[in-house]
Protein backbone atom coordinates (compact mmCIF):
# COMPACT_ATOMS: atom_id res chain seq x y z
CA UNK A 1 0.00 0.00 0.00
CA UNK A 2 3.16 2.54 1.02
CA UNK A 3 4.46 2.01 -2.57
CA UNK A 4 1.25 2.46 -4.28
CA UNK A 5 0.92 6.00 -2.18
CA UNK A 6 4.66 6.49 -3.16
CA UNK A 7 3.75 6.00 -6.99
CA UNK A 8 0.70 8.72 -6.57
CA UNK A 9 2.40 11.21 -5.28
CA UNK A 10 5.43 10.56 -7.33
CA UNK A 11 3.60 11.13 -10.37
CA UNK A 12 1.11 14.36 -8.59
CA UNK A 13 4.79 15.81 -7.95
CA UNK A 14 5.38 15.37 -11.53
CA UNK A 15 2.74 16.79 -12.94
CA UNK A 16 2.72 19.83 -10.61
CA UNK A 17 6.19 20.08 -11.72
CA UNK A 18 5.31 20.12 -15.45
CA UNK A 19 2.77 22.85 -14.96
CA UNK A 20 5.28 25.14 -12.92
CA UNK A 21 7.53 24.94 -15.79
CA UNK A 22 4.89 24.93 -18.33
CA UNK A 23 3.67 28.69 -16.35
CA UNK A 24 7.45 29.64 -16.50
CA UNK A 25 7.78 29.24 -20.20
CA UNK A 26 4.25 30.75 -20.95
CA UNK A 27 5.92 34.14 -19.23
CA UNK A 28 8.38 33.89 -21.48
CA UNK A 29 6.19 33.13 -24.52
CA UNK A 30 3.15 35.52 -23.97
CA UNK A 31 3.13 39.43 -25.69
CA UNK A 32 1.87 41.19 -22.90
CA UNK A 33 1.64 41.75 -19.69
CA UNK A 34 -2.35 40.70 -19.04
CA UNK A 35 -1.61 37.56 -20.84
CA UNK A 36 1.57 36.87 -19.04
CA UNK A 37 -0.83 37.27 -15.33
CA UNK A 38 -3.17 35.32 -16.74
CA UNK A 39 -0.78 32.27 -17.65
CA UNK A 40 1.36 32.45 -14.37
CA UNK A 41 -1.71 32.66 -12.31
CA UNK A 42 -3.57 29.17 -13.92
CA UNK A 43 -0.64 27.38 -14.24
CA UNK A 44 1.34 28.35 -11.04
CA UNK A 45 -1.85 27.43 -8.92
CA UNK A 46 -2.86 23.95 -10.34
CA UNK A 47 1.13 23.14 -10.63
CA UNK A 48 1.22 24.12 -6.57
CA UNK A 49 -2.15 22.65 -5.55
CA UNK A 50 -1.05 18.93 -7.41
CA UNK A 51 2.48 19.73 -5.50
CA UNK A 52 1.09 19.77 -2.76
CA UNK A 53 -1.30 16.59 -2.76
CA UNK A 54 1.58 14.67 -4.02
CA UNK A 55 3.26 15.78 -1.15
CA UNK A 56 0.00 15.04 0.85
CA UNK A 57 0.42 11.31 -0.40
CA UNK A 58 4.45 10.79 0.34
CA UNK A 59 3.72 12.39 3.79
CA UNK A 60 0.12 11.87 4.84
CA UNK A 61 1.32 13.12 8.51
CA UNK A 62 1.79 16.64 6.70
CA UNK A 63 -1.73 16.63 5.21
CA UNK A 64 -3.55 19.34 7.06
CA UNK A 65 -0.94 21.70 6.99
CA UNK A 66 -0.66 21.16 3.10
CA UNK A 67 -3.90 21.33 2.98
CA UNK A 68 -4.16 24.81 4.65
CA UNK A 69 -1.89 26.12 2.52
CA UNK A 70 -3.78 24.85 -0.63
CA UNK A 71 -6.64 26.23 0.01
CA UNK A 72 -4.80 29.72 0.70
CA UNK A 73 -3.47 29.51 -2.34
CA UNK A 74 -6.74 29.18 -3.99
CA UNK A 75 -7.84 32.22 -2.35
CA UNK A 76 -5.31 34.68 -2.79
CA UNK A 77 -3.74 33.91 -5.95
CA UNK A 78 -6.61 34.51 -8.22
CA UNK A 79 -7.71 37.90 -6.59
CA UNK A 80 -3.78 38.69 -6.61
CA UNK A 81 -3.40 38.31 -10.00
CA UNK A 82 -7.07 40.53 -11.03
CA UNK A 83 -5.65 43.00 -8.51
CA UNK A 84 -2.58 43.64 -10.25
CA UNK A 85 -3.95 43.45 -14.00
CA UNK A 86 -6.39 46.18 -12.87
CA UNK A 87 -3.72 48.36 -11.37
CA UNK A 88 -1.70 47.53 -14.56
CA UNK A 89 -5.44 48.82 -17.11
CA UNK A 90 -5.87 51.83 -14.92
CA UNK A 91 -2.29 53.39 -15.56
CA UNK A 92 -2.35 52.18 -18.91
CA UNK A 93 -0.33 49.29 -19.97
CA UNK A 94 -0.59 48.45 -23.24
CA UNK A 95 -2.05 45.25 -24.87
CA UNK A 96 -1.27 43.37 -27.22
CA UNK A 97 -2.86 44.64 -30.72
CA UNK A 98 -4.50 40.59 -30.62
CA UNK A 99 -6.52 41.83 -28.05
CA UNK A 100 -10.21 42.20 -29.23
CA UNK A 101 -11.90 42.69 -26.67
CA UNK A 102 -11.03 45.26 -23.21
CA UNK A 103 -13.99 44.67 -20.70
CA UNK A 104 -12.23 46.92 -18.30
CA UNK A 105 -12.68 50.14 -20.26
CA UNK A 106 -16.38 49.11 -20.01
CA UNK A 107 -17.09 49.25 -16.02
CA UNK A 108 -18.22 52.83 -14.64
CA UNK A 109 -15.84 53.32 -12.08
CA UNK A 110 -13.08 53.30 -15.08
CA UNK A 111 -11.23 57.00 -14.92
CA UNK A 112 -10.54 58.46 -18.25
Amino acid sequence: MDSLLDLIGGVLLVMGTGFLFLGGLGLVRMPDLFNRIQVGTKATTLGTILTLVGAIFLHPEWGLKLALIGLFLLFTNPLSSQVLARAAHRIGIKQSPATKVDRLIELPWRRP
